[in-house]
């Protein structure tokens, strides 16, 4: 099994050649959202594998209130069955989705714009039965290659593969097509998994619809926000214990900060390369402060690791104390948060429900009876 996942010197081609040619495309999205945001349908979210941090944060939430302000369709999927691929979270998931919505809301994910959607998977079968048509599509010899899926099999230290770890993209480009969504706001390691939507779309309207396409064809839109690490200088992570939560007090968040990890030189200096660790806090300070991090370490200068953790802490409460203050006024009303999913339920099984008509009309299995 760890041969089979290996990663190939023609994986790490083929990535390359996908990473250009979706930057050329997501430009062009950047630049026609704010025009024409009616042309676009956005599919976003994550696994609910418990409260969101600051990594979330700075780099996917803040991206998808930004897309929902222009004026795009957002559905925001939370991934329930997904957590069923590398760990077994069924005592906590209900409670994770909970979390995970009041720090979308407190974010300023508005789901009383009428545009924007909450919903988990369990909850929407028509979605989950794209699973089969769209399996027919794709070889297990293109799942064995796709190096997004063999990351995560090393992150997570499985020995064994579970047949939906195996599949998750295929589940993925369900995400997105039961909406019709055109466009996926995703960074470059999850290129793959988006490759693959492509190509399902592409192969399902070229076999079953080719005159009347069903799929569009999505693109990706990349973030152009800075990626956050963790405390330790390492990708921020939950189980590495690295995390700054956004549902964190200030005292707690300043304890954090306080163990972050730094290096031995006095004068600070942002020097990604060589300092990554000073460089991370930096960009933090810079992104709160509305500054460039060389700013912010030129106004730190020779006072150290101490001077700049101290500013970070106080920059990046401010920051969060009016998300804090939204965050406790809605973990107040359970029944408001539990009527955002009931509501983004009932939405996305509109949108499901349409979908798998045509999906079984194309592929004459609708049987007289849709």
């Amino acid at each position: 099994m760890e041969e089979k996942f290996e990663v190939k010197p023609e994986d790490v081609e083929l990535e390359s050649a996908t990473f250009k040619e979706s930057t050329a495309r997501s430009q062009a999205l950047w630049e026609d959202l704010p025009r024409n945001p009616g042309k676009y349908r956005v599919l976003t979210g994550e696994r609910p594998t418990g409260p969101l941090h600051i990594g979330h944060l700075f780099g996917t939430v803040a991206n998808r209130v930004r897309i929902q302000n222009l004026g795009a369709t957002t559905f925001i999927v939370i991934a329930d069955y997904q957590v069923l691929t590398d760990r077994d979270t069924a005592d906590s998931v209900s409670a994770n989705v909970h979390e995970a919505i009041l720090d979308y809301l407190a974010s300023g994910l508005d789901p009383e714009n009428g545009r924007t959607f909450f919903f988990s998977h369990s909850h929407v079968p028509e979605l989950n039965q794209l699973l089969l048509p769209f399996m027919s599509l794709v070889t297990t010899a293109e799942l064995d290659r796709n190096p997004t899926v063999k990351e995560e099999i090393r992150a997570a230290g499985l020995r064994q593969v579970n047949a939906l770890m195996y599949t998750y993209p295929i589940h993925q480009a369900a995400d997105i097509l039961f909406c019709k969504g055109n466009v996926v706001p995703v960074g470059r390691d999850q290129l793959p998994h988006l490759e693959l939507t492509r190509k399902i779309a592409r192969r399902f309207n070229e076999r079953f619809a080719p005159t009347t396409p069903i799929f569009p064809v999505p693109d990706a839109l990349l973030s152009d926000l800075p990626v956050v690490l963790g405390t330790d200088g390492q990708k921020m992570s939950k189980s590495r214990g690295n995390t700054i939560m956004l549902r964190m007090t200030a005292e707690e968040t300043a304890k954090a900060i306080k163990s972050a990890k730094t290096d031995g030189e006095r004068h600070i200096a942002y020097d990604p390369q060589n300092r990554p660790e000073v460089a991370n806090l930096l960009r933090l300070v810079a992104i709160c402060a509305g500054e460039t991090p060389e700013a912010v370490a030129e106004r730190i200068g020779d006072g150290g690791g101490g001077k700049l953790k101290a500013l970070l802490t106080e920059t990046l409460n401010a920051y969060l104390a009016p998300l804090r203050e939204r965050r406790a006024r809605y973990a107040e009303d359970a029944a408001y948060v539990r009527s955002v999913l009931r509501k983004g339920v009932e939405r996305a099984r509109q949108e499901a429900i349409t979908t798998l008509k045509q999906v079984r009309k194309a592929m004459n299995m609708d049987h007289g009876l849709d």
